[in-house]
């Protein structure tokens, strides 16, 4: 137990280690009633002019797919997930391995609604930004150039699109999501902290507004995303 501990402080620092070890209390005595979570906000530059890192081949390709396509059979989500992802207007980025699904990321414009609590993203530079969102990659295929392949295809399609930033969220509680952003160039922008007590949920966010009590399934905060942020 205290390995266990030691290793959580020495990954999250000291205050995300209290808040997710209070997340994990409030969980298990509520019996998940009361949910703490805790993001911090990224914003990735997009290259306006890269070289792949992993160039596709015709055995390994990276293409954009629609809601219809055979492959989405295959995606590792619940299909009313994948349906209203198509409804909303995301575009699908899939890898491809020997005619085998390997892994997608996902591209939300004009804004994302987030789908672990309410709240909605939203960019300071609209056309200048995308929301990027569950990048996965099929287990057998992490040891290999799947994720960078991912990258480097949206890059370049959002490149030539003008787009200059990627914006995700990714769980402070995660240390290798933070790892793997960081590695990709990510700049921490802000954190903001949800905690949900039935349909009660109270954000406090280091960005306007700061902080709002949400009373209803209606009420969210809209968070505003930019580099200067």
């Amino acid at each position: 137990m205290l390995a266990s501990v030691h290793t959580t402080l020495t990954q999250l620092g000291a205050a995300n280690s209290l808040l997710y070890l209070l997340a994990v209390a409030l969980g298990r005595i509520s019996g998940h009633r009361i949910r703490l979570y805790r993001y911090l906000l990224v914003g990735q530059p997009v290259p306006p002019d890269s070289t792949p890192m992993c160039r596709p081949t015709a055995k390994n390709p990276i293409r954009e797919v629609k809601v219809s396509d055979p492959i989405v059979a295959q995606f590792p989500r619940p299909p009313q997930v994948i349906a209203k992802r198509f409804a909303d207007g995301a575009t699908c980025l899939v890898a491809e391995a020997r005619e085998r699904f390997a892994g997608f990321l996902w591209l939300a414009h004009g804004g994302y609604d987030e789908d672990e609590v309410r709240c909605r993203y939203e960019f300071a530079a609209p056309e200048q930004s995308v929301w990027d969102f569950d990048v996965y990659v099929e287990p057998e295929f992490r040891i290999g150039r799947t994720f960078s392949r991912l990258w480097d295809e949206a890059n370049r399609r959002l490149a030539a699109q003008g787009v200059r930033w990627s914006y995700s969220r990714i769980s402070a509680f995660n240390p290798n999501s933070l790892s793997v952003h960081g590695r990709l160039g990510a700049r921490k922008l802000f954190s903001a902290t949800f905690l949900c007590i039935g349909q009660v949920q109270i954000t406090v966010a280091r960005t306007k507004p700061y902080l709002h009590i949400g009373l209803s399934k209606n009420s969210r905060p809209k968070l505003t995303l930019s580099p200067s942020t």
